[in-house]
């Protein structure tokens, strides 16, 4: 099985090299963004350019000419525009508004050809020779990230060398992989559908998660935070100084460190519950048209949503847990219980769900993580972990609450199947 992981290093820089990076920078920037222009139409999706073969014939030889970029840094430009281009028309096809990809943030795309990297150094393509940079680890190093980058179990793939202005650093993010050792043999016995165990996941306002176990992760301390950081950015951008401005910026990096580290800990309390509930796979549902499907959600719901699957998914497979991904369709208005699974879009009102058929009557979110983890297990004869079952299979049952309380209290009773 092959885990994937991304180590983020600070890198020694010398002055002399600053301006290589920045220039390199610009001019990959640069070819991104005449890619972009070329591959894209506004008047069909149709007429775009989704071949990396098609743009780079057509590209390659004016945007090396025009540049002192090495051949590799001018096709990882001009893929890295098809790609988001891909991107758009997909979005394009499903009704969505999108628009021309441009290309501004810092940062360039290497791989094994124009980096050479090292345990404690890379050597980077620029566009005057090659940048020789040592790694930065702080004093407790390794932190979480930096534990792939000195570890020899994991291999470089590629990297992405990004600056901030604010800390005035260069930082490599280092996508590392490896194999656990599971023979082919073994892996196809993992997978034997009669012994499969299934985690289903819902991911809603109200509850930022919840298992088909029956636990409950909160987002109060989230949105809490999210709304301080809100409050404190508004005051700031009242000051209309340089000093302002510079604390401005390093509020904004505050607070998305603190966001990924806030979904980082629910993707790892995810993981657990799979191994310590005997789960062989987590299932989320796809996150298509989840605007439409949650339109209270704000921004950093979705932010978060997206992130906690991403996370969850390369934390799993280290624990021997799949992450699967199933359709979102009718999952909160179906219902749950064994035998009957009557759909209707009465049966949910609010935060309760309550089957008009059945009379069945229990947290919307968790019938829904139930149907997520349902829908995936039933087509490959999986069996669902869910709460336990009182003696008659119908009563009332405990229900653990992460990461804050619900309803003012620190445990919910729902009655399982």
């Amino acid at each position: 099985m092959e885990v994937r992981r991304t180590g983020i290093v600070k890198l020694d820089v010398l002055d002399e090299r600053r301006d290589d990076l920045h220039t390199t920078k610009e001019q990959f920037l640069r070819c991104a963004n005449r890619a972009s222009e070329f591959c894209w139409s506004d008047r069909h999706y149709d007429e775009c350019v989704t071949s990396k073969a098609k743009a780079e014939r057509a590209l390659y030889d004016d945007l090396k000419a025009d540049t002192d970029l090495t051949a590799n840094l001018v096709q990882k430009a001009i893929r890295r525009a098809v790609e988001a281009v891909k991107s758009g028309v997909d979005r394009w096809k499903k009704g969505r508004r999108t628009n021309q990809p441009q290309f501004d943030s810092w940062s360039v795309v290497y791989d094994k050809r124009s980096a050479t990297f090292s345990r404690s150094e890379v050597s980077l393509s620029t566009v005057n020779g090659r940048a020789e940079c040592e790694f930065v680890f702080p004093a407790d190093s390794p932190t979480p990230y930096e534990r792939y980058i000195v570890n020899d179990d994991y291999e470089f793939r590629m990297a992405t060398l990004q600056y901030d202005d604010v800390t005035d650093g260069f930082y490599l993010h280092l996508s590392t992989r490896k194999y656990d050792g599971v023979d082919e043999a073994d892996s196809e016995a993992s997978t034997d559908t009669e012994h499969q165990t299934v985690l289903g996941i819902d991911l809603g306002v109200n509850s930022l998660a919840v298992a088909s176990t029956g636990t409950f992760w909160q987002g109060d301390d989230y949105d809490h935070w999210v709304r301080e950081f809100e409050k404190r950015r508004a005051k700031m951008q009242q000051r209309e100084t340089q000093h302002g401005y510079n604390a401005l910026r390093r509020l904004g990096k505050r607070e998305r460190a603190w966001r990924k580290q806030y979904v980082h800990m629910v993707a790892n309390e995810i993981v657990t519950e799979a191994t310590e509930t005997g789960c062989d796979v987590i299932v989320f549902e796809k996150l298509d048209d989840i605007r439409d499907r949650l339109p209270f959600a704000e921004w950093h719901h979705i932010w978060a949503f997206r992130r906690l699957y991403e996370y969850v998914s390369y934390k799993a497979p280290e624990h021997g847990v799949e992450a699967k991904r199933v359709p979102p369709n009718h999952t909160s208005q179906r219902c749950s219980r064994l035998g009957c699974g009557f759909t209707h879009e009465d049966n949910r009102n609010g935060t309760e769900f309550c089957c008009q058929n059945c009379g069945y009557t229990v947290n919307a979110d968790y019938n829904a993580a139930k149907n997520i983890g349902l829908r995936y297990a039933r087509k490959r004869r999986h069996r669902l972990r869910s709460s336990p079952k009182s003696p008659n299979g119908d009563a009332p049952v405990d229900v653990r609450i992460n990461g804050g309380t619900l309803n003012g209290t620190s445990r919910q009773h729902v009655a399982a199947e």
